[in-house]
């Protein structure tokens, strides 16, 4: 048998914030730490974000924030180690591509 190659992913380049976030499970903080995403509350235009070694973010749904670049052109420092992210995760966070006219637009 030949190896397989990787299953690459495409998402729309300006998908919503809170849409993307809740696909992904993924959460890049300030300092560029990724963290893993447990709970995802979203009100109204913000949404509360909990992640698994209890942090909370609070942030405003936007397709130009710095999270949404982070997340689109899959940027980090370092994963969180309390998090205990898998690195299948890792790896299929990398092979994410965001193209304008290919891939899902994450309707719900």
């Amino acid at each position: 048998m030949s190896p397989t190659k990787p299953v690459k992913r495409y998402y729309r380049k300006q998908v919503d914030l809170f849409q993307l976030a809740r696909k992904l499970n993924l959460w890049p903080s300030r300092k560029g730490i990724l963290h893993g995403v447990k709970y995802f509350r979203e009100k109204e235009n913000y949404a509360e974000i909990t992640t698994h070694c209890n942090k909370t973010f609070v942030v405003k749904n936007s397709r130009n924030s710095r999270a949404v670049r982070w997340l689109r052109n899959k940027w980090f420092h370092t994963a969180c180690k309390e998090c205990k992210i898998p690195e299948w995760k890792l790896e299929k966070y990398s092979l994410t591509y965001f193209h304008r006219k290919k891939g899902a637009r994450l309707r719900s």
